[in-house]
């Protein structure tokens, strides 16, 4: 069984835990708000010029070709943008599965542990109780491990349908855009 001085260690861990993946995710959100920060400089940077070459434009056809310039960059740096956000958020998450992922190894490890101490002391005749227990943690460990998979197996899928809808964002601008340029010329 546990004693006292295993429990107040499993508190430390688990209060040393709590803290580094808070600090994981607020890493995470300063990336973020870094990211925004850049992303906004930027943006009035380049609303500043905009709005100096639309102040500077003689007819309709010319203000029609500078629009049409504007709008394939502006979703490029859009998508470009959210690539970086789910980046950001894809590392955050990788390195908060990586910790949750070795404490839930240590419980597994620490539940067989118990349950092998257990059986040692079992009294004669547990024999069905203590094979139920066994199947039990194993059916346990077998259900987590498939969750696991099934949840990379999401986290790729997501990625994969990420990709292609970025990818046909892009395609369908540069279409919009070189139709543009071609109306107004």
């Amino acid at each position: 069984m546990l004693n006292t001085e295993q429990l107040i260690a499993t508190q430390k861990a688990n209060v040393e835990t709590a803290f580094g993946l808070a600090a994981k995710a607020f890493e995470g959100v300063e990336k973020v708000v870094e990211l925004n920060l850049q992303v906004t400089k930027a943006a009035l940077a380049e609303a500043a010029d905009n709005a100096k070459a639309a102040l500077s434009v003689k007819d309709a056809q010319e203000l029609l070709s500078l629009q049409a310039g504007l709008l394939q960059p502006a979703t490029e740096k859009a998508v470009a943008y959210g690539r970086q956000v789910y980046d950001i958020a894809a590392a955050t998450n990788a390195e908060v599965s990586k910790v949750v992922e070795a404490q839930l190894a240590d419980v597994q490890k620490n539940v067989t542990a118990f349950v092998d101490t257990a059986v040692k002391n079992a009294p004669a005749g547990s024999e069905n109780a203590v094979a139920l227990v066994k199947s039990a943690v194993a059916a346990a460990s077998n259900a987590y491990e498939s969750v696991q998979k099934a949840a990379k197996q999401a986290a790729e899928v997501a990625e994969s349908n990420f990709q292609a809808m970025t990818t046909n964002a892009v395609k369908a601008t540069q279409t919009v855009a070189a139709k543009a340029t071609k109306r107004a010329a």
